[in-house]
């Protein structure tokens, strides 16, 4: 098993903790109260108490922390420079329609960078996690992106409305932002594009992605909505980004 730092082993406690939770309501899925916030973005009992979780267990370990996380927005407190990036369940969706593809997401963001990520998906007890120039680990095995050279031979994951099906290359919408970002550094995915993001959807996937060697498209750390992702390995990352500027 491979070094953790003291953030990161939070972060897994945390992550762990929480997973109790909905895995026990992913069970009873017809008893969730559900509350509409939007079209398709919806907030469950589960949801609000997995984040209360996630953050109580942060709190115990880094109580002057800042904290930005779906449910709640930003929460200043005294130490500025670092925050967690929380989603308590990434892929609400399939959550709600017992779909088992939904992960919590935390990310530590230091000085305005990502330094440390977790994307836990506590159905399939698959837990990715990364820190910065420490490598990436799925279940405590190192991964890395694939190795393909041609788009033929390549998955890829969408999401969103803009990317429904792009020509000549096979494609797949999961519903689950971080886990599409994870599956991309363990080589089960070959590239990742989607826009209209928030840095919640997404902030553990970054560093996750780059500590396997991906590579990804400039994010504005500064913006927490609105964010735009494209991410491959670097075999065909120039091949993919030319596909779909051409879409």
């Amino acid at each position: 098993m491979n070094s953790i730092s003291a953030n990161l082993n939070i972060m897994i406690k945390a992550s762990e903790k929480a997973s109790k939770i909905l895995i026990r309501d992913f069970g009873e899925i017809e008893k969730l109260q559900v509350k509409k916030k939007g079209p398709s973005d919806f907030v469950t009992n589960a949801d609000l108490k997995a984040e209360k979780i996630i953050i109580d267990e942060l709190k115990k370990g880094k109580p002057n922390f800042s904290i930005l996380s779906e449910e709640i927005g930003f929460e200043k407190n005294k130490d500025i420079k670092n925050t967690w990036i929380i989603d308590p369940i990434d892929g609400t969706i399939n959550f709600l329609h017992g779909i088992p593809h939904f992960a919590i997401s935390i990310g530590l963001m230091s000085n305005n960078e990502i330094k440390s990520g977790l994307i836990f998906d506590p159905i399939k007890n698959e837990m990715f996690y990364a820190e910065k120039n420490n490598g990436a680990f799925f279940n405590n095995e190192r991964i890395r992106v694939s190795k393909k050279n041609e788009l033929s031979d390549c998955l890829f994951a969408t999401g969103g409305k803009k990317y429904n099906s792009i020509n000549e290359i096979s494609t797949r919408k999961s519903g689950c932002a971080a886990l599409d970002l994870a599956y991309v550094a363990s080589g089960r995915y070959d590239g990742y594009c989607q826009n209209n993001l928030n840095l919640w959807d997404i902030a553990a996937g970054l560093i996750i992605l780059q500590e396997a060697g991906g590579v990804i498209n400039d994010i504005d750390l500064n913006s927490h909505k609105n964010l735009n992702v494209i991410a491959s390995s670097p075999n065909i990352n120039d091949k993919f980004i030319k596909k779909i500027s051409n879409f």
